[in-house]
């Protein structure tokens, strides 16, 4: 299993009636395939995964793994605030398919060290599957601090993180956490070039959903080592990437959607569409600038 490059956090396309759309979720799964997403994230926090039943999740990733048939390695959030809770649906995920269980860092409890540290032990020993630590402290409340994740690193089915703090300082600790069994890969779409240079072996990125060969092309210049050719992927993927700020994830990447023919804006409550709006006109200006480079290259 090789879990590097561009990793595209699925949105969870939903119609008007609020149920889920498979239709809308196997158009979008072939654009990522197409555009040359290396690895797709099911039911992550992009993917609103606390919206989902457990039912929904079943159904969800056993698509994704049918439909990508072993093309790209299929990651299922799996996350929880209980420990035994991640536990089971590591294990469920197992079951559907996946190759690899993405486990954020108990929300909302506050945890200390020691409890994240047992936590991912008992999720790695019971899950089934290997394990991507998963920190984000602006949505969960609390931080996996790097000398935790390098005592976590020796179990052997503790594979790698995903850091979304995007700060030099977390970058330079992570990256010098990278052995041939553990990666780091970037959350964080702003500053992912700078952390691939650094040493990250990918990124699990929100903004891929709209243009993965965009993005695949900043995570080959980045992860190849070149900061020319990744300066120039940055600058053009920036304004977009800033665009996707104006509304909390995955509000804003939903309002793409519709502009793709990949499915409807809409979220679940208690997240609410995209405003039409200066936020809106902006998002569709940067999406329809990239289309225009991606004419032009063409």
């Amino acid at each position: 299993m090789n879990i590097r490059g561009s990793i595209c956090a699925l949105v969870t396309p939903f119609a008007a009636d609020g149920a889920l759309d498979l239709p809308a979720f196997g158009r979008l799964l072939d654009h990522q395939l197409a555009g040359g997403t290396q690895a797709l994230v099911v039911a992550g926090s992009t993917g609103e995964a606390h919206m989902l039943e457990h039912d929904e999740f079943d159904r969800l990733l056993a698509f994704a793994v049918e439909r990508v048939a072993g093309r790209v390695p299929v990651i299922a959030g799996t996350g929880e605030a209980g420990t035994a809770k991640t536990v089971a649906l590591t294990r469920r995920a197992r079951v559907l398919g996946a190759d690899a269980a993405l486990v954020v860092t108990p929300y909302y409890v506050r945890p200390t060290q020691e409890g994240l540290r047992l936590h991912f032990l008992e999720v790695a020993e019971h899950g089934g599957l290997p394990v991507l630590l998963y920190n984000v402290p602006s949505r969960t409340g609390c931080d996996l601090l790097p000398e935790t994740v390098a005592r976590l690193r020796e179990h052997p089915a503790i594979v790698g993180i995903k850091e979304a703090r995007g700060d030099r300082e977390r970058i330079s600790a992570l990256a010098e956490l990278v052995r041939a069994d553990f990666v780091y890969l970037s959350g964080d779409d702003g500053s992912a070039g700078e952390a691939m240079l650094a040493g990250a072996a990918g990124t699990i990125s929100v903004v891929a959903n709209l243009v993965p060969q965009a993005f695949r092309a900043l995570c080959d210049a980045a992860v190849g080592g070149d900061p020319a050719a990744t300066a120039r992927c940055h600058a053009t993927l920036e304004p977009l990437v800033q665009a996707l700020n104006c509304a909390p994830n995955p509000i804003a990447v939903k309002a793409g959607l519709p502009l793709l023919g990949l499915g409807l804006a809409l979220p679940r409550l208690p997240l609410v569409e995209l405003n039409d709006g200066p936020d809106r006109a902006r998002l569709h200006q940067a999406l329809s600038s990239l289309a225009s480079l991606a004419t032009a290259a063409g």
